[in-house]
């Protein structure tokens, strides 16, 4: 797991991308795009583009799945890295899109591909060491953006994903679908904020994996803020990072009512319910007393467009009586 919650090292500012430099001036000169050039600042590097990319390559799946949701399969070279299946909306247009890898490409197949841009999930995408660094992909005139739960200066709300899809939307030149997006976004959020009104929140340990020590959610994290407005209180969002590790001391004395188990990977929901419910130091926490378990797939719970949906589904196993 420590792959995907590396702590975003500093980024220096970058050149202006070759492949995006200004146009020649004169009369030959080609008229810009519309919305174009546009600058734009992601984690720490500045970059200007004079048109749309035309061969992206994602890398993680809420990446993936923020271009599917802007109808973007067509600019498109390839993509990577799922933690679960992709939306059945999205489907078909995910399996008109090469795979280049099952997990991170090497820089090889990655440059097989031919891409103007990659857009990444985690700053492990941009692996340095691999040869994916986002410095060594401009020089190869390669643009780049790190979705900025990584990246971000203090706790991450919806807010930060609506800049990101807002973002993505105005660098492949449909801000329309991007703002179609935000405002269905915005209004199934609020519908859930409707219903949950004047309801108690509910206290909330995330578990995402552990034994020695509880793996867990923070609270910088988007998974922060959406277990608040599913009607919950996250028992550590005290913990200054997106995940981090806690004493299981730590989760007795917090006496969460429920847990949330993020699922993905190897280890079943079944066998992470079956650790915590064995575990004789966890018998007088509430929530495994009652066993109070409330479970997401970890694609839900990044910063991407499931998070509205997942909010929604969230609420109902929280506050069951007020579900729709």
């Amino acid at each position: 797991m420590s792959w995907r919650r590396t702590t975003p090292s500093a980024l220096a500012l970058l050149p202006l991308l070759a492949a995006c430099a200004a146009p020649a001036a004169g009369p030959t000169a080609a008229k810009p795009a519309p919305g174009f050039p546009y600058t734009v600042v992601n984690c720490g590097v500045t970059t200007t583009l004079q048109a749309p990319p035309r061969r992206a390559v994602t890398m993680n799946q809420h990446v993936t799945e923020v271009m599917l949701a802007l109808g973007l399969e067509k600019s498109l070279a390839g993509t990577a890295y799922l933690d679960d299946a992709v939306l059945p909306a999205y489907a078909k247009a995910y399996d008109s899109v090469p795979v280049l890898a099952k997990e991170y490409p090497s820089r090889e197949a990655l440059l097989a591909a031919n891409p103007d841009f990659v857009y990444g999930g985690y700053t492990s995408a941009f692996d340095a060491k691999a040869g994916r660094g986002r410095d060594d992909l401009a020089k190869s005139g390669i643009g780049s953006r790190l979705n900025t739960e990584y990246c971000a200066d203090g706790p991450v709300s919806v807010d930060d994903l609506y800049r990101e899809v807002t973002e993505v939307g105005r660098t492949f030149g449909v801000p329309d679908r991007a703002e179609r997006w935000t405002d269905d976004a915005r209004a199934s959020l609020a519908a859930t904020e409707k219903r949950l009104k004047d309801l108690d929140p509910v206290s909330v340990f995330v578990y995402d994996s552990g034994d020695k020590t509880a793996f867990t959610a923070g609270g910088r994290g988007i998974g922060n803020d959406l277990i608040t407005r599913a009607g919950g209180r996250n028992v550590f969002a005290d913990l200054d990072k997106p995940f981090g590790d806690a004493a299981w001391e730590q989760v007795v004395a917090r006496e969460p009512d429920v847990v949330l188990l993020y699922d993905y990977g190897s280890t079943t929901v079944e066998q992470k319910k079956r650790r915590l419910l064995d575990d004789p130091a966890l018998k007088d926490v509430p929530a495994i007393r009652n066993r109070r378990f409330a479970v997401l797939p970890l694609s839900d719970t990044v910063l991407g467009v499931r998070v509205p949906a997942a909010v929604d589904k969230l609420a109902a196993q929280l506050h069951p009586a007020a579900a729709r």
